[in-house]
């Protein structure tokens, strides 16, 4: 039995990349989308690299994957490796996600991941949504130090579907982060430190709860 269960109408994700949701929290996405309102928003969609021509299709096949239509994926132009020169746009376009989505559960990436497009994306969620809870997923090549310290269950199927998310991205197929054994590896270990099978882990950026009784 679960020791809590938390709960969003609107939920929101946000990545700096293509694949960083995917990497860091699919496993819940896939479990979430069928039950609440999602939005999936990824600031930058890398096609200033003529290497990285597909990434846009395999963006939307990915997430289809784990059930979220292509009407529920956001993809912005925010140049790569270029996001503390852009501080107040990319606060910008999240005010305007919060006004206009108005989430009660906001997903962005740890804070400690080390780059710098992944840090700015942090830095500015916490300053656009205030009074929200926020929660930081970690992407493993570019985090240092990352404990989760959030670990939300999910199961066989979850997983597969996370793992068939990643099998979508043919451009990153060669990159040891993509390697499924190192995916359910990852969700083993985060289930293991919270005494189930397999759990995401995220750290705390922000609570924002009330304390109360279930119904009778």
């Amino acid at each position: 039995m679960d020791n809590m269960t938390f709960f969003g109408k609107r939920v929101v994700f946000l990545g700096a990349h293509p694949d960083d949701i995917e990497l860091g929290c699919g496993a819940l996405l896939a479990r979430i989308a069928p039950m609440t309102d999602v939005r999936c928003v990824t600031f930058s969609n890398n096609q200033k690299n003529p290497l990285l021509t597909r990434l846009v299709p395999e963006h939307y096949a990915s997430m289809a994957v784990l059930g979220v239509p292509k009407e529920k994926v956001t993809l912005l132009d925010f140049e790569t490796r270029r996001f503390p020169d852009a501080r107040q746009e990319i606060l910008e376009a999240m005010i305007k996600i919060q006004r206009e989505f108005q989430p009660d559960i906001v997903f962005v990436h740890t804070k400690a991941d080390v780059h710098q497009d992944h840090n700015t994306m942090t830095a500015e969620a916490l300053r656009a949504f205030r009074g929200r809870t926020v929660l930081g997923f970690d992407v493993i090549r570019s985090s240092y130090g990352f404990f989760p310290d959030f670990l939300v269950a999910v199961d066989e199927a979850d997983v597969e579907k996370k793992i068939e998310a990643l099998r979508q991205y043919e451009t990153y197929r060669t990159k040891y982060y993509f390697d499924h054994e190192l995916t359910r590896a990852t969700l083993v270990r985060n289930g293991a430190i919270g005494e189930r099978r397999y759990a995401e882990g995220f750290d705390i950026l922000r609570i924002v709860a009330s304390f109360g009784y279930p119904a009778a």
